[in-house]
Order: structure tokens, then C-alpha cells, then sequence
């Protein structure tokens, strides 16, 4: 074989390695936008909004779940679950006398069963991201109710609007209240 005919083969093996290895990163690219979007539902779009840039968001997202990964998240024991949902009982039962006292204590609730769960108690917008990593589907409510709740701090909310909160609420506390541990942290605490 001539060098010319090596050198050709030799350029053609390169331009097939990198082909081959920009479809492998294509679709490794696509594998994760898909199982993060699967894992992150809406918050997966929300995030991507916010940052402008999908391949940040998605780094900001996987960031999310490291984070998570090294918290000890625990499944709350019987009787603390028992007692947080008489606590949400009573809360319940006193919004028809005072609605702004009831959601004002469904939000300190919230975070006193993350707290007990083993979130660290950040600024909202860290809550909200360590819990969108196990409990996707319930962090749209905790925006809302949230949003809501500041709403009525600046004396901005309707009655109407405070049973939103306390329903949206109600949505995120279930969820963390009935949500169980990975299966590798089962029989802690």
C-alpha cells in the first residue's frame, strides 16, 4: 500500500471514529434530556425557561440530584406521620374561621415534615429545588401555594385565593408525608 492510499484509509478510519462517537454523544445527550425531563416533569421545563439553556438547566438539574443523593432523606416513622396529619386536620378545620392563620401554619407544617424528613431548611427556592428531586410532581403545588402565601402577606389574596393555597398545599404535604425513603435507608431512625 502507497502512503496516499494509507493516508486515505487512515483519514477515512478518523472521519468514522468521530462520526460514530458524535452519534454516541448524541444520543447519550438525548437519553439524559429524556430521563430528566421523565424524572423532573414541569419543573424540567421550568428550569429550562429559567436558565435559557437546556444543557444548563439539565446540569443544574443533575446538580439537584447530587445534592439530594448526599442528604439522609428518611421515611417519616408512624406516629410522626399520625401526628402531622392531625396537625393538617386542624388546620384544615380552622381555615373557615381564619384562612390566613391556616395557610400561614400549612406553609410551617410543610416545613416542619421536610425538616423531619432530613431537608435542610434553605431559602424557598432551595427547598423547592432538594424536593423537586424525589417529589416532582408536588413541587408545581408548593410554587403555587407559596406564591400565594407572599400574595396574601402583602394583603393581596383573596379568600378564594387562600383555599387555592391551602389545597395546593395539602398536594406537596401527602405527598412528603406518605413518600417513603430509598429503599437503602428503610429501617433508619
Amino acid at each position: 500500500m502507497d502512503s496516499t492510499t494509507m493516508t486515505i484509509v487512515v483519514v477515512a478510519v478518523i472521519v468514522v471514529l468521530a462520526i460514530a462517537a458524535a452519534a454516541v454523544w448524541m444520543y447519550m445527550q438525548k437519553k439524559r434530556t429524556e430521563r430528566l425531563r421523565s424524572k423532573f416533569g414541569p419543573e424540567y421545563d421550568r428550569v429550562v425557561e429559567s436558565e435559557g439553556d437546556r444543557r444548563r438547566a439539565e446540569k443544574d438539574l443533575e446538580g439537584r440530584e447530587k445534592r439530594v443523593e448526599e442528604l439522609n432523606i428518611v421515611s417519616l416513622s408512624r406516629d410522626d406521620r399520625e401526628r402531622f396529619a392531625q396537625e393538617w386536620q386542624q388546620q384544615q378545620a380552622r381555615f373557615v374561621d381564619d384562612p390566613q392563620a391556616a395557610v400561614a401554619n400549612a406553609d410551617r407544617l410543610v416545613i416542619e415534615v421536610m425538616r423531619a424528613r432530613g431537608y435542610p431548611m434553605g431559602d424557598f427556592e432551595q427547598r423547592a429545588a432538594d424536593i423537586s428531586v424525589d417529589h416532582a410532581k408536588a413541587i408545581e403545588n408548593y410554587r403555587i401555594a407559596h406564591e400565594i402565601a407572599i400574595r396574601d402577606r402583602r394583603g393581596e389574596a383573596s379568600t378564594e385565593d387562600l383555599r387555592n393555597a391551602l389545597l395546593h398545599y395539602r398536594m406537596l404535604f401527602e405527598d412528603l408525608l406518605e413518600a417513603r425513603a430509598k429503599p437503602a435507608e428503610v429501617g433508619r431512625r
